[in-house]
């Protein structure tokens, strides 16, 4: 018997279950907490905070690591539960725990002011809330960085382990030579395309009904997954039988459309967790890097693709009917890969949302490394979009205060869509290889290219690091050059550009 492992099995199922009420308080805020609820639920979530750090802290924690480490017949799904219970002990011991817990009621209550600032278009009454979130961000990285690490790889090691803030800067450089010249030419040179006719006159009871629909046919589970409404779309999970995603329903119906198709990707990443793993430290995604490829490829690579609404395009038009029937498929599908530069990221088009992240990535660096006034943060926004991408947002809604990640605390997440948009990029052009991706999706087979993703990354958790899964599928290391690839032929043939 491997008594060793029992003990710290047992205190990490205790972990689990604090982690899981946390979770549960985290969904309950978003989308069906009272407003007055906030600062007396907040209470409550730092209490289970602090339990949760206190159990993952503590001497008896420690000592059944240790003993893990000495045993030498442990199974290698059992070293790399150990490991990953070093690693989080590791980045929690180092911070102080009424830090931790004030933190945690921080963060609770730091989106509850967000949401207010966003409703209201004042910045200024959220930030000395968002000041609060990144000195305990600063604070808590410079807890745990080694030797000359800057604070923001700190930041971005929490979300993709196998990326730098040097990695990223050649990256993000590389798509705004490549990107930037391409939307120019599209711009100047490329053919109209109408999308009007996605705008006005769809009831939110017909886009619920659609949603349910999307997320269903690519494999969304409501035996095992729930979809709700909140303000910013997200995705969250207890376990691989317990997924929950949201949406938001707005004047524009492909806005909704695509968000649900997006969480679906991530819900089912998280449903495809193997069984042996769920619940345990290596039970979740491996990288936001590799959520963000999945949730990315089901809404983009898979979900844009005329060959993906061949059979169901039907259902639009039977839901709306006063919209689509004189809409043919092929003007449908041009008006959903619309290139138009944007305010709001979530609604971005492929090609230019990107641009979007690297806005944010530049920003994030600033604030993080820098000593910068955040009452500039508006200005220095609206100066990238104009920059990047020609406009200029005249509200915070449209502007600083669209995102609900930096109430979150969530500094270093952003460049997982950019990342996970060249990973899925990677991915389909080897699985192309492997399967007719277009008559699959005609003959409603999607289910086919589900089962490769969760053979080949949902199942393994965190058993493998993004990198990894990309040598192990594609025989290569991360290459942004198929992105780049993937975004002119697909753009050049749509705008008929030669």
């Amino acid at each position: 018997m491997k008594k060793s492992y029992e003990s710290l099995n047992s205190l990490l199922e205790r972990s689990m279950a604090l982690q899981t009420s946390l979770i549960l308080f985290e969904w309950d805020n978003e989308t069906l907490a009272p407003e007055d609820a906030g600062s007396y639920t907040s209470r409550v979530i730092g209490v289970l905070s602090e339990e949760y750090y206190r159990i993952m802290t503590g001497d008896e924690m420690g000592k059944a690591i240790e003993a893990c480490e000495k045993e030498d017949n442990l199974s290698d799904l059992e070293k790399a539960i150990v490991k990953a219970a070093r690693e989080a002990r590791e980045d929690l011991i180092c911070i102080p725990s009424q830090e931790y817990r004030e933190n945690a009621q921080l963060i609770a209550d730091a989106v509850r002011v967000w949401t207010k600032a966003k409703k209201s278009e004042e910045f200024d009454s959220f930030a000395p809330t968002l000041e609060k979130v990144i000195d305990f961000k600063k604070k808590f990285a410079s807890y745990r960085k080694k030797d000359d690490q800057k604070l923001y790889d700190v930041m971005l090691n929490e979300h993709e382990k196998d990326f730098n803030s040097e990695l990223l800067d050649e990256f993000f450089s590389q798509l705004k030579k490549e990107v930037v010249p391409l939307l120019k030419e599209i711009t100047e040179h490329g053919k109209q395309i109408d999308d009007s006719f996605l705008t006005g006159g769809y009831p939110v009871e017909k886009q619920k009904e659609m949603a349910e629909f999307l997320a269903e046919y690519v494999g969304f589970d409501f035996k095992k997954g729930v979809l709700s409404e909140s303000a910013h779309p997200f995705t969250t999970n207890l376990h691989n039988h317990d997924v929950r995603i949201t949406t938001s329903y707005h004047d524009k119906m492909d806005s909704s459309m695509f968000s649900v198709i997006h969480e679906s990707g991530h819900g089912l990443y998280e449903l495809g967790i193997g069984d042996d793993i769920t619940q345990t430290p290596v039970g979740q995604g491996t990288s936001m890097g590799v959520h963000e490829s999945q949730s990315r490829f089901f809404e983009n690579i898979i979900g844009r693709k005329e060959s993906f609404w061949e059979p169901i395009y039907g259902k639009l038009q039977e839901l709306y009917p006063n919209k689509l029937n004189d809409i043919p498929l092929e003007q449908f599908v041009e008006a959903i890969n619309k290139v138009e530069p944007s305010y709001i990221r979530t609604d971005a088009d492929e090609l230019t949302y990107s641009l979007h992240i690297m806005i944010r990535y530049e920003m994030e660096k600033m604030i993080v490394e820098e000593d910068i006034d955040l009452k500039k943060l508006p200005d220095i926004w609206a100066d990238k979009y104009e920059e990047y991408l020609g406009v200029r947002p005249d509200k915070a809604s449209k502007g600083i205060l669209q995102d609900i990640h930096w109430s979150q605390g969530m500094f270093g997440y952003f460049p997982s869509y950019a990342l996970g948009n060249a990973f899925g990029a990677q991915l389909y052009y080897h699985m192309q290889k492997e399967m007719d991706f277009d008559e699959l999706l005609r003959n409603e087979k999607i289910g086919v290219i589900r089962e490769y993703l969760r053979e080949n990354i949902h199942r393994f958790g965190k058993l493998k690091t993004s990198r990894e899964l990309l040598k192990d599928i594609t025989g290569e290391d991360f290459n942004p050059d198929y992105f780049i690839r993937y975004l002119k032929e697909k753009y050049r043939k749509l705008y008929g550009l030669s």
